[in-house]
């Protein structure tokens, strides 16, 4: 017999923890008050992001459980595209934080297209999400339709 809450630990597990790697990114660049106050702006986005990894690494999970269960092989394929995904999505959510230190580094043209275009990049994150989660759950759906419901 499957575990069903093992697929949903792992996905809640990966959104806390993306949600606690963007607040230690932005303390350490710029203070815990600046990570508050940004959360409180930007907050829907930020959920939205962590939330939209979190359920594509829990389908990725119970997708690998199902076929572990049934005996047959993950192909390559659904964890190059779901990591892609959920990696542009993370890069895009901070992407714009980078502002605070790229001028240190002499990239103003960066920090002025980032900062200028944060909210699009933003939806951005999100829309690779939404893409990530069609495409495993597309595979968890083909699955089940392949290979019936798992117990």
């Amino acid at each position: 017999m499957m575990n069903r809450g093992k697929p949903i630990g792992f996905g809640l597990l990966s959104a806390l923890l993306l949600l606690g790697v963007y607040f230690a990114v932005l303390s350490a660049v710029s203070g815990f008050a600046f990570a508050q106050e940004q959360f409180g702006s930007y907050w829907y986005f930020v959920v939205s992001l962590a939330a939209g990894f979190g359920l594509q690494v829990g389908l990725y999970s119970f997708l690998r459980q199902a076929v572990k269960f049934r005996g047959q092989g993950v192909g390559p394929a659904a964890v190059a595209v779901t990591g892609t995904t959920s990696t542009a999505a993370m890069i895009s959510c901070c992407a714009h934080y980078a502002v605070n230190i790229l001028p240190v580094l002499g990239a103003v043209g960066v920090v002025t297209f980032v900062a200028q275009y944060q909210t699009e990049l933003f939806w951005v994150g999100i829309i690779f999400n939404l893409a990530g989660i069609a495409y495993i759950g597309s595979k968890v759906l083909k699955f089940r339709q392949q290979h019936g419901k798992v117990s």
